[in-house]
């Protein structure tokens, strides 16, 4: 399959994927492309594929961070069972969109 087949294929699953955003921009306020390809850069690196289609290079989603976001994960754990779960509860009402715990 080409690049241009791979990208319309590509194309049809993410416009079917609401994003957070119509247009994205750097912090310096250049625009984002939704996707750059070969043609884009003449250094393309080989087989990074699509995003949401192996090997994943790109993520999982079809849209990237355009339409979730990346959750910011902390790790914490106190005392008791108890303590950590107060802390998690106190966490998640503030916002954190993901914890991960390590339990021994």
């Amino acid at each position: 399959m080409n690049v241009k087949d791979k990208f319309g294929e590509w194309k049809e699953k993410a416009d079917k994927k609401s994003t957070r955003d119509e247009d994205f921009t750097t912090v310096s306020g250049q625009p984002v492309d939704i996707l750059y390809l070969p043609s884009s850069r003449a250094a393309y690196a080989q087989k990074l594929g699509v995003p949401g289609e192996y090997p994943y290079t790109r993520g999982i989603h079809p849209t990237m961070y355009r339409g979730r976001l990346w959750t910011m994960r902390l790790f914490s754990g106190l005392g008791s069972a108890e303590d950590t779960n107060q802390r998690y509860h106190f966490l998640l009402e503030r916002g954190q969109t993901g914890l991960s715990g390590a339990f021994d």
